[in-house]
């Protein structure tokens, strides 16, 4: 399993990495900075009316004479505008950087200086800013609870523990909009590495019998009795969910950061690896054998799939159609509960 993630992220650094731009912040810098304008104006004007203030009272009290009063008035009006002048030209400095460089970390990149208003250098290539992104991009991970549906038998029936068989996914996915104007409905796709656990109970493990593999009781008393199938399967879903629009000047891109999600789909794919673990004491000493073999395991794995999200987390619920043992008189069928992450 941990050589499987390992070439799994080396694949990645292969991939074209997309950059999703931080549009929504974006947006709010603009914000900020066009308050922060009207800040300034009227923090001068207040500076300037308590100056002048003070020159009255001076004036009032025989200090200095009207002559007096009036240059210094006249001073204190061309300084606090040079103050209003010199605090906007850095603030308006600000906005057009943003504006400048809106959307152009969406350009396919690992490293970058970005040079004027719509294209960004890396070396000796340029990108243009692609003005509507319809496919970005997500690593994909899933852990949970894992058992299996037998015909006939209930989960509190079944051979393999609840809470110590597990899954765990790592995949990559695409996500592409289906409407040219609308980005309510999704489609979802890419490959995964999926690691389906049984933990077997009472002291049982796995062995083949001819075409058949059928639990029997371990001469020795297990500590563990694990079973494992990794696999690659490339799924499929349709996903549905409001998302926000935001928009810039040689841009556009819809966000769906807080929003609720339904993903619908299913995947297909192969068996990689079959093993089984035990492990035991015998005379004192700690065992642990590994048997990789087939098992007469399925090695054409399907399902069905499907995710409730808010924002990046939901909940998710995966069944393989395909049963786990080819020739078993009981059919038995993978099953996983869990959380899934989509990071951008």
């Amino acid at each position: 399993m941990r050589t499987l993630i390992l070439l799994f992220i080396i694949g990645l650094s292969f991939l074209p990495h997309t950059i999703n731009a931080q549009t929504e912040e974006q947006v709010e810098s603009l914000k900020q900075l066009q308050v922060k304008k009207e800040e300034i104006v009227n923090q001068e004007k207040e500076a300037l009316k308590l100056e002048v203030l003070a020159i009255n009272k001076r004036l009032t009290a025989n200090e200095i004479t009207a002559e007096q009063a009036s240059e210094l008035k006249k001073e204190a009006a061309k300084k606090h505008a040079r103050n209003i002048e010199d605090k906007l030209t850095i603030i308006e400095s600000q906005i057009d950087l943003l504006e400048r460089n809106a959307g152009d970390e969406d350009d396919e990149s690992v490293f970058g200086i970005f040079i004027g208003k719509n294209k960004l250098r890396i070396g000796q290539a340029e990108r243009e800013v692609v003005y509507d992104r319809r496919t970005t991009s997500d690593i994909v991970l899933a852990i949970g609870l894992n058992n299996a549906i037998i015909d006939g038998q209930g989960l509190n029936d079944s051979p393999y523990k609840i809470g110590g068989s597990r899954f765990f996914e790592l995949g990559y996915a695409w996500k592409t909009r289906v409407f040219e104007n609308s980005n309510f409905l999704r489609l979802k796709y890419g490959f995964s590495f999926q690691f389906n656990g049984l933990k077997i109970d009472d002291n049982q493990y796995l062995v083949e019998q001819g075409d058949e593999t059928v639990l029997e009781t371990y001469p020795l008393n297990l500590d563990k009795s694990k079973f494992r199938m990794d696999n690659l399967v490339f799924p499929v879903h349709f996903e549905i969910g409001s998302s926000t629009k935001n928009e810039g000047e040689n841009y556009f891109r819809y966000s769906t950061k807080n929003k609720f999600k339904l993903g619908l789909g299913g995947y297909a794919g192969f068996n990689l690896l079959t093993i089984q673990k035990l492990k035991y004491e015998e005379n004192g000493e700690d065992r642990k054998d590994k048997f990789k073999q087939n098992f007469n395991t399925n090695n054409f794995i399907y399902g069905l799939s499907s995710y409730v999200a808010f924002g990046d987390t939901a909940l998710y619920v995966k069944y393989d159609l395909n049963t786990i043992f080819k020739n078993n008189p009981l059919e038995q069928r993978n099953i996983s509960v869990g959380l899934r992450f989509d990071m951008d």
